[in-house]
């Protein structure tokens, strides 16, 4: 594994300036994977100046010469797959199933849809709308982008920063989180080893109130896109907003997953189970709130408890293991305490609950848990919990499913399991969530926009919906007739 070098800009590996020694962990081993100095904000600057150097020549590029780059970049990728997955899978304690099967073939995908995408900026079509001109729409790169990115899915959230702004003609200082910044810096390497000019994307690893705080507000970044919890979210939008720069956020979740009485139940428990513990249930989508109608609750809370008995934690480097770590200790602690304040206040913990024995307690596991007899107010139903923790909770009508799956601040995703037309268009239509699935809870695909409504934020990653938030639309007006007076100057000055 690395020992330095985790800012990559202007095309070359370096230290960071702060003077900060940080250490990237296995938190599913506690081994020290790489240890570097974070950036500072004289890194942040540099980068910047970097990439607003890059953005002259990048953002003149045709989109062909974007979109060639662009797949040379996915097939350098696909060709070093394997050591994407193990990085991953070794800097987030994630199964090495989950990064071979989920992340890695993902992350590709996405440069290779954004590869075709480069190529096909939409917008209205030109026309005479006044009779006197014609009206063209023009989608033109914003200059330097400034992202921060989480540390659930390193690799595919720096994608999801970096891919739709480069393929539109930006230029990219991405902020890893600290805890996961291997991947990035090895994503950007390979756009490098592609073609795609030194100083199009420019990592800076550092904290958030340092490098975080410094790139938000530098002032030669035209836009700021994070990916973070809300309360972060709503700090970055305050000083972004008061210097007037473009804004994209990507916040938290609390996605009910919602069962109707003729849903198949099986099939809803294994959703539940594998959409509660994806990740080990560091998933802003992930499924965290069961809403199941009375006659098949039961059963369902039953099979999900059985479910969940057969999930196997271990080694993340074995092909065996469900369910890994999580990102920290202090995460682990986090949701400890979280699922002992919902004890402590009366609800039953049917399944897990606890840190696990042995080797695996003296490291960031936690056992996947499974929760009932939760009041709606309460915290454990309400708060983010980011860990592997399912609430189960029971339902009368229809309009109860609807009325408790939109009972909180968020709304990034949200599933709906039933057999009926019906019920599933009138959940798809008045769920107020960015993504909403019909029996089944969270594939993603690169076609599709991912973001939210409400605290979860506003702007879309993935798909060419994205485009919006990178381009900006300019309207070009050319008037047509070539007469001197127009009939509209009459409100200033009358003929004379």
């Amino acid at each position: 594994m690395e020992t330095t070098g985790q800012q990559f800009i202007a095309g070359k590996r370096r230290s960071g300036t702060s003077g900060e020694q940080h250490s990237v962990t296995n938190p599913a081993t506690g081994e020290v994977l790489a240890t570097d100095t974070l950036a500072g904000p004289e890194d942040v600057h540099e980068a910047v100046a970097a990439a607003r150097a890059a953005f002259a020549e990048w953002s003149r590029t045709t989109p062909a010469e974007r979109s060639e780059a662009m797949l040379r970049w996915a097939d350098r990728l696909q060709a070093r797959s394997e050591e994407f997955a193990d990085t991953e899978s070794r800097i987030g304690g994630k199964p090495i199933r989950l990064t071979r099967g989920f992340d890695i073939p993902g992350s590709i995908d996405n440069v290779r849809f954004f590869a075709g995408a480069a190529r096909n900026l939409e917008g209205r079509a030109s026309g005479e709308y006044s009779g006197d001109h014609t009206s063209t729409i023009r989608r033109e790169p914003i200059g330097v982008v400034g992202s921060i990115a989480p540390w659930n899915y390193p690799l595919q959230m720096a994608a999801w920063k970096v891919l739709p702004a480069v393929a539109a003609g930006n230029t990219v200082v991405l902020k890893p989180s600290e805890l996961t910044p291997l991947t990035s810096v090895m994503f950007a390497e390979a756009a490098q080893e592609a073609g795609i000019p030194d100083g199009v994307i420019n990592i800076v690893t550092g904290s958030g109130s340092v490098a975080g705080q410094a790139l938000v507000t530098h002032p030669d970044i035209a836009m700021v896109s994070f990916t973070g919890s809300t309360a972060v979210g709503r700090q970055v939008a305050a000083q972004a907003a008061g210097l007037v720069k473009r804004v994209h956020l990507e916040l938290g979740g609390k996605a009910p997953f919602v069962v109707f009485d003729d849903a198949d139940l099986e099939a809803a428990a294994r959703g539940a189970v594998a959409g509660a513990l994806i990740n080990a249930g560091q998933d802003c989508t992930a499924a965290t709130r069961a809403y199941v109608q009375r006659p098949l609750y039961e059963a369902f809370v039953a099979r999900v408890a059985e479910l969940m008995d057969g999930v196997r934690l271990g080694p993340v480097d074995d092909p065996d293991t469900d369910m890994g770590s999580l990102i920290s200790l202090r995460q682990r602690d986090k949701v400890a305490a979280m699922v002992e304040a919902a004890r402590q206040s009366g609800a039953t913990i049917v399944r897990g609950g606890r840190i696990p024995d042995g080797l695996l307690g003296r490291v960031a596991y936690y056992e996947p848990t499974l929760i009932t007899d939760a009041a709606q107010d309460s915290a454990i139903v309400q708060q983010e919990i980011f860990g592997p923790v399912l609430v189960c909770l029971p339902f009368d009508s229809d309009d109860d499913a609807i009325r408790l799956a939109n009972d909180t601040p968020y709304g990034l995703a949200a599933s709906a399991w039933t057999g009926n037309v019906f019920r599933a268009g009138r959940a798809s239509r008045e769920i107020q969530a960015g993504c909403v699935w019909i029996n089944d809870h969270i594939p993603i695909i690169s076609e599709m926009p991912h973001g939210g409504y409400k605290a979860s934020g506003f702007g879309k990653d993935m798909s060419a919906y994205s485009f919006d938030e990178y381009t900006n639309v300019k309207h070009v007006m050319s008037e047509i007739t070539g007469e001197q007076h127009k009939s509209w100057h009459d409100v200033v000055f009358t003929s004379r």
